[in-house]
């Protein structure tokens, strides 16, 4: 099979994936243009688990202030060399990031960040007030950003975008971590 180079270029404008992993994703898919971002998808996320391992101390700190001088955050997001530090895509994440952090004023970067959190605090509840899993689940989705829904895009979650952009920047990438300030709280 053949494929053209209009649908390279339109799954490569859809997706930012590299040339030949749009030709490839777009031959296993056998032209099928929403199948081949399905392909790419699944392969980002695979390689985002790969690369999770991986040292990532180089990065940006993003600052935002939202108009009228209310709310500001400071960001850290690592990722594993200064050159992908200097890209758009990088750049562009950490500005995101820090938009989300004044809109959703997340407590936590992660689940595991919560539960490091609980584990800390001495347990003050009784047994009979205990939280369920899905309250608990509920209140991660709130409380940690990472699975918070993206606010440009509902459907996705932080967590989608930073695995995204791990695919199209090639390295890993961390929120290391994040203060958000309200005037008066």
């Amino acid at each position: 099979m053949q494929v053209s180079t209009t649908a390279i270029k339109d799954l490569r404008d859809k997706t930012g994936a590299g040339v030949m992993d749009c030709k490839k994703a777009l031959l296993e898919a056998e032209g099928n243009l929403e199948k081949a971002i399905e392909i790419l998808n699944q392969r980002g996320i695979a390689l985002a688990r790969k690369k999770a391992e991986r040292v990532a101390d180089q990065g940006i700190i993003e600052a935002y202030v939202h108009p009228g001088g209310r709310i500001g955050v400071l960001v850290e997001v690592n990722c594993e060399t200064d050159f992908v530090a200097r890209t758009d895509e990088f750049k562009d994440l950490a500005h995101n990031l820090a938009l989300q952090i004044a809109a959703m004023c997340p407590q936590f970067i992660s689940p595991e960040d919560m539960a490091q959190e609980t584990e800390t605090k001495p347990d003050t509840e009784p047994e009979t007030d205990a939280k369920t899993d899905t309250e608990t689940d509920a209140d991660a989705k709130t409380a940690c950003l990472l699975l918070q829904p993206y606010i440009k895009e509902p459907d996705k979650t932080v967590q989608d975008i930073v695995t995204e952009t791990i695919a199209k920047v090639g390295e890993n990438i961390k929120v290391r971590r994040f203060i958000r300030f309200e005037l008066g709280y």
